[in-house]
C-alpha cells in the first residue's frame, strides 16, 4: 500500500497580487528587493532589507539561478507567520550568476519562517518540477497580461 502525501499547491502560497508581470530590476540585489517588496506591500513583512540580506547570504552558498532562464531564490526569516512565494518575470533577462551563465527571465522567490520544517523544501521541489516543463516556461514568458501569467501558474500547479 502506497502512502499518499497531501499535495502541495503553490497557488495556496502564491497569491495573484504577488505576481509581477515585468520586473524593473537590472541586477541580482535589485530583483531580490523588488520581489521582497511584494510582501511589504501586502503587509506580510516590514523588513525588506532583512529579507534581501537573507537572500543574498543564501546566494553566497551558490546561485539559485538554476539555468534555462530560471531562478528560485529562497530563504528563512524570523517574523514570518507562514511561507510566502512571489513570482516575477523579466522579458529582457537579468544577470543572476545562473549555472548556465545566461540571464534569468523567470523568478520564483520563496520565503519561509525561520523555524519552518520541511514545507519550504516541498515547495522548492514542486516549483522545480513545474519549471522542468519547457512549454510551461515558454507560456510564462509569452503570457500577455498579469491575469494570463497567474492562470498559467494555476493550471500547471493543478497538473503537477
Amino acid at each position: 500500500m502506497k502512502f499518499e502525501e497531501s499535495v502541495m499547491r503553490i497557488t495556496e502560497i502564491l497569491k495573484k497580487e504577488y505576481v509581477l508581470e515585468e520586473l524593473k530590476a537590472k541586477n541580482k540585489r535589485d530583483v531580490l528587493a523588488e520581489l521582497a517588496g511584494v510582501f511589504v506591500r501586502a503587509g506580510i513583512s516590514k523588513e525588506p532589507d532583512a529579507m534581501v540580506s537573507v537572500l543574498l547570504d543564501r546566494e553566497k552558498l551558490g546561485s539559485t539561478g538554476i539555468g534555462e532562464g530560471i531562478a528560485i531564490p529562497h530563504g528563512k526569516i524570523g517574523g514570518l507567520d507562514e511561507m510566502v512565494i512571489a513570482f516575477g518575470r523579466s522579458r529582457e533577462g537579468i544577470e543572476f550568476d545562473a549555472m548556465d551563465s545566461k540571464p534569468v527571465h523567470l523568478f520564483f522567490l520563496l520565503m519561509a519562517p525561520e523555524q519552518s520544517s520541511g514545507q519550504h523544501l516541498k515547495a522548492l521541489a514542486k516549483i522545480s518540477r513545474m519549471l522542468k516543463d519547457g512549454a510551461f516556461r515558454k507560456a510564462l514568458l509569452e503570457a500577455p497580461a498579469h491575469e494570463d501569467l497567474f492562470r498559467v501558474i494555476v493550471e500547471k500547479d493543478e497538473e503537477v
